[in-house]
């Protein structure tokens, strides 16, 4: 029995972290920084979507032909997430994060060399090795300095950076596309180029400004820090304790990783696809389309904080994410009642803020279960089979394209996995926040 002292002690400290006064400290310090490092892997991630606009005409692509190196990504990021992921949490996150970011950000920048559709394969599938473990390896080390009851408004502000890639990165990616001819370089290849550099770059700052734990952070009192310290000490003391091996046979693990496949899917197969329905419906220009595209990114950012915060408030967490893939499959489905660009828009941008809706109440209940390098292993796994769906979803519409000339057969598949994700999730038992 825990003796009283220890008891009290342990109250004292959860009462101060549930102030908001070192929560918000932390927050303030870590998030900025790490919603910056995940801007920029999501643009190197999405950013063919654009070069294609120029590229795929240029090399001769074919919808299948992008589609399959656009999807190709998440094959090597899957097979190589879990191993990354137990790397990280036996060696620290400052190194194996800056590792991470360094190699992709060179292999990004590569992607300019591209001219046949083996080559595109080729680096396509590098780069997913070479970023494998990043988004894990994140939540794993949000889960070292946040409490699971603050976690599901956590992620959601961290994971507005997805979102956020897309508002800053659309009109940026739209931008560069018009240098095409300068130096003798197309605009795809400038795009790839200098979207390619800041990842290398914030690598080496991540080594210098990166803090592994609590008990690191210098810029937190010595009572702020043992208050935090305490507080989660208490909140693992209510997950399991588990090995690798026992975190990847367990059963809840596996429902929610099987359930994680519906947000890639629909999460790529949008943001690979989205500039090219766009600009089928509009005839714009590529940077008007790219204006267009961070329309509905912007709505996405918003409705995924507020969900977040609002799931963290009253604790739940299955409703909110099977309420969330609804309204996105209502409105994919509904995008293809009409061609006109107005309607589009308005209907992507719905589907995009049910999209990012999940976000923070299926990560907080992915955490909420497992602790130690077995929850690394978990949160990995659950990435690493979710991610499958990042390559099946632009592959998906790409070759569904390719056989009906038209976008709609595709999001109606992607909105039924929706609503069978939904549903599925609220079978998933609680494992305590």
């Amino acid at each position: 029995m825990a003796k009283p002292e220890a008891f009290g002690a342990a109250v004292a400290a959860r009462a101060i972290v549930d102030s908001g006064c070192v929560v918000g400290k932390v927050r303030r310090r870590l998030i900025p920084f790490l919603f910056l490092l995940y801007i920029v892997a999501y643009l190197d991630r999405i950013n063919v979507g654009f070069a294609a606009l120029q590229m795929n005409a240029s090399l001769g692509f074919s919808s299948t032909v992008y589609g399959l190196g656009a999807g190709i990504f998440f094959v090597s990021y899957t097979l190589f997430e879990i191993p990354s992921n137990v790397i990280l949490a036996r060696v620290g996150a400052r190194l194996w994060i800056a590792r991470i970011m360094i190699t992709w950000g060179v292999v990004s920048s590569a992607m300019m060399f591209v001219r046949t559709a083996p080559t595109f394969y080729t680096l396509r599938f590098l780069l997913g090795a070479a970023e494998a473990g990043f988004f894990p390896g994140i939540i794993f080390y949000l889960t070292l300095w946040f409490p699971g009851r603050e976690r599901a408004r956590t992620v959601a502000v961290f994971m507005t950076a997805v979102l956020m890639a897309g508002v800053v990165g659309s009109p940026l990616s739209g931008a560069l596309l018009s240098l095409h001819g300068a130096a003798g370089l197309a605009g795809w290849q400038w795009l790839f180029l200098l979207e390619g550099l800041p990842a290398v770059v914030l690598g080496a700052v991540v080594l210098r400004v990166l803090d592994e734990r609590p008990r690191d952070a210098r810029w937190l009192s010595e009572g702020e820090r043992d208050a935090l310290i305490a507080s989660l000490r208490d909140d693992d003391a209510r997950r399991r304790e588990e090995s690798t091996g026992a975190a990847l046979k367990n059963g809840r693990t596996w429902l929610i990783a099987v359930v994680h496949i519906i947000i890639p899917v629909t999460l790529y197969g949008i943001g690979f696809w989205m500039p090219q329905m766009l600009k089928a419906a509009s005839g714009a220009g590529d940077f008007v389309v790219g204006l267009l595209s961070a329309i509905p990114y912007a709505a996405g950012t918003i409705a995924m904080v507020v969900v977040g915060r609002h799931s963290d408030v009253t604790g739940e967490r299955r409703w909110h994410f099977a309420i969330s893939a609804t309204v996105c499959a209502v409105a994919l489905a509904a995008s293809t009642l009409s061609s006109g660009a107005l309607w589009i828009v308005t209907m992507l941008t719905v589907a995009m803020a049910g999209l990012a809706s999940m976000f923070g109440p299926f990560w907080a209940l992915a955490t909420s279960h497992v602790a130690g390098v077995g929850a690394a292993a978990s949160i990995a796994l659950i990435n690493a089979v979710g991610n499958t769906g990042g390559f099946l979803g632009p592959y998906l519409l790409g070759a569904i394209n390719d056989a009906t000339h038209s976008f709609a057969a595709g999001l109606y598949t992607i909105a039924a996995m929706l609503v069978a994700g939904g549903v599925v999730a609220l079978r998933i038992r609680d494992g305590g926040a």
